[in-house]
């Protein structure tokens, strides 16, 4: 029996070596798989409205994929008033973020210089103005291609040949999408007439659904709601709607008949893998909101597939086509559209 004793305690010893062994092991495993796996890059926006508001949205739901997808750590801080916009801007630079986004709209000089003051940070804004060597890139919803789509189903389903359209203010990011909407109506109706209101800001229903409604008053039986609060006006009183940015169709299954979409995630992705790649550079990203980019596209017409005329249908089919295909380009006109409505 004694024998018996030094035995078990040499099996438990190499046991017990075995058993370090493993869990040496285990953990070069795990350290060489943390080493392996890519460091997520720390992005960080910024937004002057809600992130429910239509374009900031569109925005959000890029970053958020990406951060989803393991791609990034995000952060970001929602109405943010222009007066804080720098402060908050210099705050995310300083915490290390490798990409800030945002939108310098209301605060061009004060977005670039903090850009010029983080010459190691990119930089992507929505913006009016050129790049900023060397490291502030700019973007815009460029969604005209669609908005000019939607426009020539707007006069395809007026009947009163009135169309309203309602913005938040006349900028160009604005303009031209409304301008599109009204080139591509007037393929399908030369005689339409259009009333257009700005009501001076980005987020204000109830402002918006205002101007809606004296539209209706004047005859206007389509609305172009470049704003949230048209659609509302519109379901009240029995007429129908154009979305912008997003589809509110799901919303307003009997009122919005068809939406230009802008879909951020192209714009996203490319500045991303710049960053990661070290190449992140002054550029105007604008381009990645195109149809053939897939940056913009026009809505499924879901409620409104029987109830638009066939022959209309595809005629907007055959513009598309032709949009993509490159025979037919849609002019961007940034200046500010007027009433043409008697």
């Amino acid at each position: 029996m004694k024998a018996l004793f030094p035995l078990s305690g040499a099996i438990a010893r190499r046991g017990l070596l075995k058993l370090a062994a493993v869990a040496a092991g285990a953990l070069l495993f795990t350290g060489a798989a943390q080493a392996q796996a890519p460091a997520k890059t720390k992005v960080a926006a910024i937004y002057t409205v809600p992130v429910e508001q239509q374009w900031v949205s569109r925005i959000h739901k890029a970053l958020t994929a990406a951060r989803d997808r393991g791609e990034i750590d995000y952060t970001f801080s929602e109405n943010v008033t222009n007066a804080d916009y720098e402060r908050v801007m210099r705050q995310y630079a300083e915490q290390g973020n490798k990409l800030v986004v945002g939108e310098a709209f209301a605060v061009e000089a004060a977005a670039r210089k903090v850009a010029k003051d983080y010459p190691q940070t990119a930089f992507l804004m929505g913006s009016s103005g050129k790049p900023q060597q060397p490291n502030f890139s700019v973007f815009d919803n460029y969604i005209q291609e669609p908005a000019y789509l939607t426009g020539m189903i707007a006069a395809g389903m007026s009947k009163t040949g009135k169309i309203g359209l309602v913005g938040g203010y006349p900028i160009p990011e604005v303009n031209r999408l409304m301008q599109a909407f009204i080139e591509g109506a007037k393929e399908v109706n030369p005689q339409a007439e259009f009333t257009v209101t700005f009501i001076g800001s980005w987020f204000d229903p109830p402002k918006a659904k205002e101007a809606a409604f004296a539209m209706i008053d004047k005859g206007a039986d389509v609305l172009y709601a470049e704003r949230f609060g048209v659609s509302d006006a519109a379901k009240e009183r029995g007429k129908l709607a154009i979305g912008n940015v997003i589809d509110t169709q799901p919303q307003y299954p009997e009122t919005v008949v068809a939406s230009a979409l802008w879909s951020m995630e192209p714009t996203i992705d490319e500045a991303l893998k710049q960053v990661k790649a070290g190449t992140f550079k002054a550029d105007d990203y604008g381009q990645y909101s195109l149809m053939k980019h897939q940056g913009s596209s026009l809505a499924p017409l879901g409620t409104f597939e029987s109830k638009i005329p066939a022959e209309l249908v595809a005629r907007v089919q055959a513009k598309q086509k032709a949009i993509l295909d490159g025979s037919f380009s849609v002019k961007v006109v940034d200046k500010e559209p007027k009433s043409s409505a008697r």
